[in-house]
């Protein structure tokens, strides 16, 4: 018999036969990873099995590559801050999305993790919070490979009037150095350079970039199927606030 514990967000629940649930949990040591919870769906449990929460588990299977069986205890639930705020459901939805679609089984992401959990404890703060997601996926692409170099213009190696993106290589090119260019590339906001202050309609434009990665690099190296359409509902929330 396998055995661990470990502390770690809910990802995503779904109903498994008549009285279980199949959760998938993101923990620091062992990434995301997937379980039966008996009885899930009991009003015991159910309760307890929200998206977003913090919860202690411990997984146990027979043999390492088995699926196994969760039992949980709550540590912490953020259902309050979600239910009554459509930016913060549409976050929480969104940052959930992504990671299930996203993360490979059972690899540790130590860093992400961290910074996931930051993440959902801003949610319903608005203020923050929009800033904070950009910069998630900002980590997100790091930690997945495919980050974007915005140090210097991949022409010139100069840092001065960085102003796009190279879709293809995911450099900056700066506005002298585009030309005739300029139309194929994609906006450099200055919050994506970390400069100045960043307002909605600015991180929807950085929001832009970060798709064209997220969607057409990322994605595509898992296969043919588009990132869940969750992102794109927690950017109309971040257009219509705007």
């Amino acid at each position: 018999m396998i055995e661990w514990r470990d502390e770690g967000a809910l990802i995503r629940v779904r109903k498994h036969g008549e009285s279980s649930a199949i959760i998938e949990v993101f923990t620091p040591s062992r990434g995301l990873t997937a379980g039966i919870v008996r009885g899930g769906t009991s009003r015991k449990i159910a309760p307890t099995l929200q998206p977003g929460a913090q919860l202690d588990v411990t997984w146990k299977a027979r043999l390492e590559d088995h699926l196994g069986s969760f039992t949980v205890e709550p540590i912490r639930s953020r259902t309050a801050q979600v239910m009554q705020d459509r930016l913060a459901l549409a976050g929480l939805n969104a940052v959930t999305g992504l990671l299930s679609f996203l993360l490979p089984d059972r690899e540790a992401h130590a860093q992400l993790y961290a910074r996931t959990i930051q993440l959902l404890d801003l949610l319903g703060q608005n203020d923050v919070w929009p800033l904070a997601y950009l910069q998630w996926e900002i980590a997100l692409l790091d930690e997945m490979g495919f980050g974007m170099d915005l140090s210097a213009c991949a022409v010139s190696g100069l840092n001065d009037d960085l102003f796009y993106v190279s879709p293809r290589t995911g450099r900056a090119v700066s506005r002298l150095a585009a030309g005739e260019w300029a139309d194929r590339l994609l906006p450099l906001p200055h919050v994506l350079l970390g400069k100045g202050d960043a307002d909605l309609n600015e991180i929807v434009l950085a929001l832009r970039t970060t798709g064209h990665f997220l969607n057409n690099h990322l994605a595509k190296s898992l296969g043919n199927l588009p990132i869940p359409e969750a992102r794109q509902r927690l950017i109309d929330a971040m257009k219509r606030l705007a």
